[in-house]
Order: C-alpha cells, then structure tokens, then sequence
C-alpha cells in the first residue's frame, strides 16, 4: 500500500517506521507543506491507497473533510475533535467513503477498556469511581481521547458518569488509571504505556484492515479482528 501520513510528531515517526518494515510505502506531510488541508486534493492524493492521521484537534477536522471528498480510506488517530463525531459519520457514509477513528490504537489499551467494562459493575455496588490520567507536556488535548473513551465505557456499563483527572508532566507517554473505591476495599486498574509503539502499529494495521472496507468505524469495535 501507498500510505501518506499526515503528521511529523513522535507517534508519526513511528507510524513511518513501522508502515516501512511491514512492506508499504509512505509520504509523510508536516503541517508546513500541507497548510489548512491545500495538499489534499484529489489530483495531489492519486495513488494514495490511505492517510493516517496523527496532528492537532484544529487541523484534523479540514484534513478529513478533504480525503472524504477525494474518496481515500482515511485512519485518524487525532483527538480532540469527537464532538464532531455525528457530522463526519454522515459525511463518510454519503461519500460512500471508509474511515477509522480511535482514541487510542494499542490493544492493550482496548483490552483495558473490555476489563473496565466488567469492573463497572462495581458501581451498582456502592463503589465510587474515579479516572485519572497522566501525559506528557506537550499533549494538546484534556482530557486525553483515551480517558473520555474510558468514561464512555463506564457510562455505557453502568449508566454512571466518572470525573477525569488529568495531569500533563515531563514526558509521559500515557497513563489512564480507573479506581473503584469502597468502604470495604478499593480496586485499581490501570495501563501504562511504555513507548508508543502499540500505538503507531495499530493505525498502521487499522489502514491494511480498511482497504477493503466501506463505512465509519470506531477502532475500539474492529481491534479483534485485525
């Protein structure tokens, strides 16, 4: 596949590396040569089999719009713009576009949100819940996707709405901690990321798994069958 990543961060870089070593070929645009989306039309995106997305809240929203258009399979890994959510769904589906979102591409953090899941029922037993998470300074967004798609998770189980605590220290790639606390006992869960490496070979697997689907998918629904 002929992949263009939109993005030069940390996590994009990876993205390259690893889209290389499993056989694709990749471009990469910063946001210097690619200002307000003017590189993404659709003479400029033939031969791009899909773009990978990793930049900021304020620029995703025009890059999407652009690819939709153009009709490119498209994975976005940028928070921060999911109030838009029902806009952009009916966007892709008119289009007849695929797209694939997610606030975080690591399994194992979505294995963490399928252990969360069955520890809500914690909350119909006089448990008090509570999420925290920690990232590093430079992070645009708070709360981070991944602790709002956490609450999303509980409230879904539950019917309960968690508060989110967030801290942005040093260079922290990602922590998301979800406590559960009783007069009795208190339970911890938590993921900590060590590299984002789970990260970037998730959206790279997300863009293979797309090229041969049609629709608006949410990563943590799809994982499994990568």
């Amino acid at each position: 596949m002929h992949l263009l990543l939109l993005g030069r961060g940390k996590t994009g870089a990876l993205v390259a590396e690893i889209a290389r070593q499993r056989g694709h070929q990749i471009t990469v645009l910063g946001a210097a040569e690619n200002p307000q989306g003017s590189a993404l039309t659709e003479d400029k995106l033939q031969g791009i089999d899909a773009v990978i997305d990793f930049t900021t809240p304020h620029a995703v929203l025009p890059h999407i719009e652009a690819c939709v258009r153009a009709k490119k399979n498209m994975v976005v890994g940028t928070t921060g713009w999911y109030s838009e959510i029902p806009r952009v769904q009916k966007l892709v589906e008119a289009q007849g576009g695929a797209l694939v979102f997610g606030a975080n591409f690591s399994v194992g953090v979505n294995l963490f949100f399928e252990i969360a899941r069955t520890a809500a029922a914690a909350l119909q037993h006089q448990y008090q819940g509570q999420i925290f998470e920690r990232h590093h300074i430079h992070k645009k967004d708070a709360p981070s996707g991944t602790a709002v798609a956490l609450r999303n998770v509980i409230r879904e189980s539950s019917g309960s709405e968690l508060e989110i605590t967030s801290f942005r220290e040093g260079e922290v790639v990602g922590l998301h901690e979800l406590t559960l606390d009783s007069p009795a006992d208190k339970i911890y869960l938590c993921h900590d990321a060590k590299s984002r490496h789970g990260f970037a070979e998730g959206a790279v697997r997300a863009a293979e798994w797309l090229a041969a689907k049609r629709g608006f998918f949410d990563f943590k629904d799809v994982w499994r069958q990568l």
